[in-house]
């Protein structure tokens, strides 16, 4: 049995949620090999619909505390399709965040990926890295990731941290490394506060990249980068945990850990 690294506990007051990053379903787009971006707000096609089907069955037991997704249609359309099968979302708002928008592709939007593929290969660069005209650099798009993450931090501390007691607190971290096993649930099982967040493939690639490159988070044993930082099936899932703490008025984050990235075995099955 594998088991991933978790945050440790420490003896500071402390809260540590769960984070699943998943990516929309499949649109037409997706389908015939074309970039959306940000200008195309393209609706999920019916094999997107089925894969959203799919995710929120998968996904139908685990708690959720909070969710979040880009205002980008394809994206709702997946968030409201996991909220509907899933009971612990009942009495929760689902909360459009502009900051989850795909990376804008600017002047490639519409065209084919393989055309873009070969525009960064003519500029000697790599898919990743390359910006065409009037897009996003990756830059551009880390630092919505950040805002992103700020804000959320203060929102999950505003509503999910416990001010009664240190002991009290510390509970609320798992006290041990969790097993993975394959279930819905890895990571965040007895782990209250678990936060929801769909958004997109190229928005995931960087988020994913950010989190283990600048934030140290740490990742599962044997982990391979260029699948880490590589790029989501439709529906994918990526799941961390993080915990944080309190400095006077605000909330820091202070470990980070990777529990795992890009499942689909709710589209296999």
């Amino acid at each position: 049995m594998r088991r991933f690294p978790v945050c440790s506990v420490q003896s500071m007051k402390q809260l540590t949620f769960g984070l699943t990053f998943v990516r929309h379903g499949e649109t037409r787009y997706n389908k015939e090999g074309l970039l959306q971006g940000q200008a195309i707000d393209c609706p999920l096609s019916e094999t997107g619909l089925q894969q959203a089907e799919a995710a929120g069955h998968y996904l139908k037991e685990v708690k959720f505390s909070n969710v979040f997704v880009s205002d980008m249609l394809r994206a709702k359309q997946t968030a409201e399709t996991i909220v509907k099968h899933n009971s612990s979302c009942s009495g929760l708002q689902m909360v459009c965040k502009p900051l989850l928008k795909e990376k804008s592709f600017g002047t490639a939007e519409g065209g084919r990926v393989q055309d873009f593929r070969e525009m960064a290969k003519a500029a000697g660069q790599t898919v990743q890295s390359f910006t065409p005209p009037e897009g996003e650099t990756p830059e551009q798009v880390k630092q919505r990731v950040k805002e992103f993450l700020e804000k959320m931090l203060q929102q999950i501390g505003a509503e999910h941290w416990d001010d009664r007691g240190e002991e009290e607190a510390s509970l609320s971290a798992p006290q041990h490394t969790p097993s993975v096993e394959g279930k819905a649930d890895d990571g965040v099982s007895g782990v209250p506060v678990h936060t929801l967040v769909v958004t997109h493939g190229a928005y995931m690639c960087i988020a994913v990249r950010y989190f283990v490159e600048e934030l140290n988070c740490s990742v599962p044993s044997g982990s391979d980068k260029a699948h880490m930082f590589s790029l989501s099936p439709n529906t994918g899932l990526c799941r961390f945990l993080l915990t944080m703490r309190k400095e006077d008025e605000r909330f820091v984050l202070s470990e980070l850990c990777c529990v795992f990235v890009h499942r689909g075995d709710h589209v296999k099955q």
